[in-house]
């Protein structure tokens, strides 16, 4: 039975040894993912913020990746995305995105990536319980983003969380279970394969 570095991540253990092209095509090939993510979007009539599947994957990228590399991967998306590429929710693409009612959210990504990155790194993503726990405080990282943006547009803090974080929660809650449901899952099969 092969064992692994603590200060190993899933995708890191797949792809090793990691190197310079190796790292930039991960971090080109989850910006990707998160832009695909994107496009799964609720608009929610009460909240100018819709419900998409981007921070299942931003949670997702950071803990597969690492810190640096999911950082990267998430400031690659937003800069795609800035530069015009339809890689916003709805295909959408522009600088403009970036001071929405919903930037303060994706300048959260490259944090909430870190966060779960450095998480995972420690080993917080073998076991289901440790994994919840750290995309439960990489989504905090985004909600926080979000809710502090939207507080400054809207000069107060609780209409903000009325409208940037309440109505998501329920959804993270089901964003996290599945995305801590990857990673113990994905270690396992790869300690059969090996």
């Amino acid at each position: 039975m092969s064992t692994y570095a603590k200060t190993e991540t899933l995708v890191g253990a797949v792809v090793a040894p990691l190197d310079g092209l190796k790292s930039a095509a991960l971090v080109v090939g989850f910006s990707l993912f998160v832009a695909l993510a994107a496009q799964v979007a609720v608009p929610l009539p009460f909240t100018p913020v819709p419900l998409t599947g981007q921070t299942f994957a931003v949670l997702l990228t950071g803990a597969l990746l690492g810190p640096r590399l999911g950082a990267l991967a998430m400031a690659a998306y937003l800069f795609e995305g800035a530069a015009g590429l339809p890689f916003f929710r709805g295909g959408a693409g522009g600088v403009g995105h970036l001071m929405g009612p919903t930037a303060g959210y994706l300048f959260a990504f490259p944090a909430a990536a870190y966060v779960t990155g450095a998480l995972a790194e420690r080993g917080w993503d073998r076991r289901y319980l440790p994994a919840a726990a750290a995309m439960a405080l990489g989504s905090f990282v985004i909600l926080a983003g979000g809710w502090a943006w939207l507080a400054l547009m809207f000069k107060g803090g609780a209409e903000a969380f009325r409208l940037g974080v309440a109505p998501f929660l329920p959804g993270d809650v089901v964003k996290i279970a599945l995305a801590a449901a990857v990673l113990p899952s994905g270690w396992a099969l790869l300690r059969r394969l090996k």
